[in-house]
Parts: structure tokens; sequence; C-alpha cells
């Protein structure tokens, strides 16, 4: 049989979208989200376990779960 193949949620941030409004960075509970710069809101993908908790709170929904290949 084939090794299992294992799924990681992880948020990503539509960088053209994005305001910089700090919202998400205040929810995240392992603090993988940063505001670069004043401009936008980029995801530490090594920290992010994909909660969906910045997606929700983000005013201009452009923050999304997604599942990556680990």
């Amino acid at each position: 049989m084939g090794a299992a193949v294992r799924r990681r949620r992880r948020a990503s941030v539509d960088q053209g979208s994005c305001v910089a409004c700090g919202c998400c960075v205040r929810v995240c509970p392992l603090s993988a989200i940063q505001v670069v710069k004043g401009i936008t809101a980029q995801v530490d993908k090594e920290r992010c376990v994909g909660c969906g908790k910045c997606a929700k709170e983000c005013p201009a929904s452009v923050i999304t779960i997604e599942e990556a290949t680990a």
C-alpha cells in the first residue's frame, strides 16, 4: 500500500486586495500573520495551522484557507 498523503490547511492572503488593517494579526493564536511594511498581510506558512480565525475576522474577505500537501 502507498503512504498516506498528509494535508495541511493554511491561510492565504490575496495581497493585491489586502488593505493591511491588521484585524487578522490580532486574532491569530499563533502569531502567524504580520503586516509587512504597512502594505499587506503575510502568512508564515510554517506557523499557520489553518484554524480560519483570520479568514473569519477579515473585513475585506481576502483571506482564504487552502489545503496544501505536506
